[in-house]
């Protein structure tokens, strides 16, 4: 991994702020030339550190209102077992987020719906079908206290 300079970081923070801003804009707010900039952003995204670009959509204004952690249980903790039921559950288009975790519980998943009747038939026909479900836990997301999505720093 290269070492990330105060010139790397602060191209990383701004665009994590803003990832339309022009690299003349970027180059302009850390005092560099447009052609440094070009070439550091080239290599923050050849290096990993960029991993891509995008625009971050507000849940409720798309009509998916609910937003629930779900925590999951498999009956087997074999390879094949994790490896299946990881296959499957990136294809579930309302599982935002997906984290394999230690502890009581082995998955941890972001899902996004409707409402309640949406979440029930997500909950109820998708993710207990999923490859060695065992047991699951939902817990409703009452209102957002903080959500950041960049890293300080």
């Amino acid at each position: 991994m290269k070492e990330l300079d105060k010139t790397d970081q602060g191209i990383l923070k701004l665009l994590e702020q803003d990832c339309t801003l022009t690299h003349k804009e970027i180059a302009f707010r850390l005092h560099k030339s447009v052609n440094a900039i070009h070439t550091r952003i080239r290599s923050l995204e050849n290096t990993g550190y960029i991993k891509r670009y995008r625009a971050e959509v507000d849940h409720k204004k798309v009509g998916k209102g609910l937003i629930c952690y779900v925590q999951v249980q498999l009956k087997q903790h074999s390879k094949e077992s994790l490896a299946a039921y990881r296959s499957e559950v990136v294809k579930v288009a309302e599982v935002m987020e997906c984290y394999h975790l230690t502890g009581s519980f082995d998955f941890l998943l972001r899902v996004a719906c409707r409402d309640i009747d949406e979440y029930d038939h997500i909950l109820n026909e998708i993710l207990s079908a999923l490859p060695d479900v065992g047991n699951m836990q939902s817990l409703f997301v009452m209102s957002e206290v903080k959500h950041e999505t960049g890293y300080m720093f």
